[in-house]
This record gives structure tokens, sequence and C-alpha cells, in this order.
């Protein structure tokens, strides 16, 4: 470790449950890697709405309670390394959604975890673009790749296409060669359409339900009433992948009878995902679109940004 690495830094805590004012800068200790851990220093940490659900109920899904620190998304610069680490080194440039839904305490000048929750930082990008990469890349990633299988000449809905899922779930989609039809505000349609969307659909004038026909699969990123509804778009034998947990009254037994699969995915750590991202994003396919940089100290602004629900992209906090 360098002899430069302070023993105290900032992060951002909380201490107890509530509103975007319960976060605060605070000093603390710094971290030290453990056996195959790494220490970065953080230059960027992605905003993420399991940020400001976490902070609102006062628990990680995992059962942590405050005190603690949010974020999961990180990219920055390895500092040290912990016993048995190979696949890193002091000075290498990475990203990472590390040991979610665990706590990550990436709204922090420093974090550790296991080094193999982070990959090379796409040369493409910079610090604060990387940092907008992890979860949401991720998670389209693991639904339309992994659990969809989504492939070439394929018809895919995505609801909220503008969203920091949502947009690069249509670059992803288009990379896999697919038919790309996506619901947004009619603000946010030529955005969607220099991503490579094929059709667009404006939920507050039209009823994709009525509109869209014989998908083969759909993103389901909103919740409520969308996943009942995204059925009537389904062709018989298509996936309907949700980032949401599906609500108990969703109609499993219609789903089922018309060959459909209906999953919840949560995403999760996935080292040979982040390095398929990261490729995507040096060829030039995938591109994160960050519409607001704050600093670290104005994490409670973040949130707030992020609870309008009116954000195109991804929110980050800059932490360098």
């Amino acid at each position: 470790m360098s002899q430069e690495t302070p023993a105290r830094m900032r992060a951002v805590s909380q201490e107890r449950a509530g509103g975007p004012e319960v976060l605060r800068v605070v000093e603390t200790d710094r971290p030290r890697p453990g056996p195959t851990e790494i220490l970065v220093r953080v230059h960027a940490a992605g905003v993420n709405p399991a940020d400001w659900k976490a902070r609102a109920r006062g628990a990680f899904l995992t059962g942590e309670v405050p005190p603690f620190t949010l974020g999961f998304d990180v990219s920055g610069v390895v500092e040290a390394v912990g016993i048995g680490v190979t696949v890193h080194r002091p000075g290498d440039e990475v990203f990472g959604m590390p040991r979610f839904p665990h706590p990550a305490s990436a709204y922090a000048e420093y974090v550790t975890a296991p080094a193999r929750r982070f990959a090379r930082r796409p040369a493409r990008l910079d610090h604060v673009q990387a940092a907008a990469l992890p979860l949401a890349g991720l998670t389209a990633w693991q639904a339309l790749v992994d659990t969809a299988e989504v492939r070439s000449g394929q018809r895919v809905l995505i609801h909220a296409a503008a969203g920091g899922v949502g947009h690069l779930a249509v670059q992803i989609a288009k990379a896999r060669g697919a038919y790309v039809i996506a619901t947004a505000r009619q603000a946010k349609h030529d955005f969607l359409r220099e991503l490579g969307a094929d059709e667009l659909i404006d939920y507050t004038t039209q009823d994709f339900a009525e509109a869209v026909r014989d998908v083969d699969v759909v993103l389901e990123t909103v919740g409520g009433d969308y996943p009942a509804r995204s059925l009537n778009t389904l062709r018989p034998g298509g996936t309907l992948v949700s980032i949401l947990p599906l609500d108990p009254a969703f109609p499993a037994d219609r789903a089922a009878a018309a060959g459909i699969r209906a999953a919840f995915v949560m995403v999760e750590p996935d080292l040979a995902a982040l390095r398929e991202i990261a490729a995507l994003a040096d060829d030039g396919r995938l591109r994160v679109h960050v519409e607001t940089v704050l600093p670290l100290e104005e994490a409670a602004k973040a949130h707030t940004l992020g609870e309008s629900g009116r954000t195109r992209g991804k929110i980050v906090l800059s932490v360098v």
C-alpha cells in the first residue's frame, strides 16, 4: 500500500431511514483489503434506484441497517491488493458492482471488495461514464442475454427505454441483432433513435398493449400492471423478463397457457459479463448517457433528482 494512502477518508453515511436529507458526509477509517480483495481509490460512484430505496427503508435487502454507506457502482484506481490477488495490480483502472446486494459503500473515497468483482475500465470511457455502467449494464445484460437469450432477428420490447437500465438494454439488444421497440415519452424518442431503437411508443398517448404485437422478449422495468399488460404483446412461447419482483396478482396461469416464460431477475456481480460490456463500450457499440454529475457532498441532491423519475440515463457522484 502506498505510504501516501491516508488512514481516514470521506464517506456519505446515514444514521436512520428517511428522505435524502438523512445523507451526510462524515470522516471515517479507510478500509483495508483482506485476502483476495483489492482497495480501490474511488474516482466516481454511480447512483441507482437500489440506493434510494435502501435509504428510504433504512435497510438493505440483505438486512443491514444504519449506520451505513450507500452505493454499488464504482470506477477508480487500484491502490493496494490483498494476498492471493493476481487479476489486478496497484495502478490498474477498474470498474465494477462489488458485493451486491450487500453494501458496497461506494459513496466514499475508498472501497474494498473481492478482486474479481472488478474488471478493467473500458478505455473509451472516463471514470464518470464507467461508474454509471456496472449495475445498470449488468442488469440489462443478465436479463436480455443470460435469461432471455436474445438473438438476431428477434423482436424485443423495452419499457422505460430512456432510463438507466433501459438505454443500455436498447444498445445491448441491438448488438445482439434484435429489432427493438422502446416505450418512452415523446421528448426522449430522438435520444433513443440515436441509440438504435427501431420503433418508439409514447406511453402517454398510446397503449403499448394495443399497439405492439408478436414480440419475442419483453424487458419490464416499470412494475405495476405493466407485466400483465405486456403479455398482450408477446407471441406464444415468448419471454417476459422483469427487473422488479412480479406482483402476486400477475396472471401466471395465463402466461403459462400461452407458453410464455415470466421471470424476475436480480442483478449479481459477474466478471465475465462486465468484460463483455466493457468490450461493447470499447467497440463503440455501447455508450452510457450520464445526465448529471454531482460532487460527493451533494449525494442528497442526486437522490432527489433520481427519485423524480424523469432522469434520462444515469446520475453519477464525482469523488476525485
